[in-house]
């Protein structure tokens, strides 16, 4: 028997088999839970249909989450086949490319509204609709961010602050959904090689660098950050909320 028998799970983000949404995804399936899957776009569905159709999703969806008629679309059906919902997990970010290769006072009025919408806002209006499913659940919410949202991470620019945003929203929203039964944290991994950080300016330094200064001498991979996702959205976290947990071999306390 697995920790999660019986749950069922929604996943945003997965993008290929070396995304951490898959290791998460993976994760919870291994322990029981029955999982929906959303992906944005054509390109992206054709790598993450056969995934989820390898372990027996039945609910794969197109959403845009900057479209809020795509939204109510997977929520409806989730509720249509399932009912209810136990886990939410929103694993999405995205910045234009030149916002995050320009100085930061660069960031124009439409980049930074991209950011913020897709990486933070969609959040919280996820967790709207899933909480609207929760209900009498004890469910879990739980997002992804990194420490870019606290320190000046060169080249992650408008993106540190969508994720401060988003660990701001985690907090809020777990004191909005605490009264409900629900629980809602954030991961801050470590840099791992995905195709999200492809897209980031100097991506190999930063990897050796947190290797090198990390109190663990070691970066880590995607299976680490899964085992967290899988305690905290389990009843072995049942009284954790609005925390985010850094999953990084112990690189943010160091100082120099």
């Amino acid at each position: 028997m697995g920790i999660l028998d019986g749950k069922r799970g929604v996943i945003f983000g997965v993008a290929n088999e070396r995304s951490i949404a898959w290791a998460i995804s993976r994760a919870l399936h291994e322990e029981g839970a029955e999982l929906a899957f959303t992906y944005a776009g054509e390109v992206l569905e054709k790598r993450v249909r056969p995934l989820a159709e390898g372990i027996g999703a039945k609910i794969i969806l197109p959403c845009d989450v900057t479209k809020d008629e795509e939204i109510d679309r997977v929520f409806d059906a989730l509720k249509r086949e399932w009912g209810g919902l136990d886990i939410l997990i929103h694993a999405i970010a995205y910045a234009a490319k030149e916002d995050l290769s320009n100085p930061f006072v660069q960031t124009g009025r439409q980049g930074f509204h991209l950011a913020l919408d897709v990486s933070a806002y969609s959040f919280v209006v996820l967790s709207r609709h899933a909480a609207a499913l929760m209900e009498g659940r004890k469910g879990s919410i739980l997002t992804m961010t990194y420490i870019g949202s606290e320190k000046v991470i060169p080249n992650y620019n408008v993106m540190g602050v969508a994720k401060a945003a988003l660990e701001a929203s985690v907090r809020y929203l777990a004191h909005d959904l605490g009264p409900k039964g629900i629980r809602v944290n954030a991961i801050s991994a470590g840099p791992i090689k995905t195709l999200a950080a492809a897209g980031i300016s100097g991506f190999k330094d930063m990897l050796h660098y947190s290797s090198e200064r990390a109190p663990l001498k070691r970066n880590i991979d995607a299976e680490d950050v899964a085992r967290t996702a899988l305690y905290l959205v389990s009843d072995m976290a049942g009284a954790v909320t609005g925390e985010v947990v850094h999953v990084d071999a112990g690189y943010n306390i160091m100082g120099m």
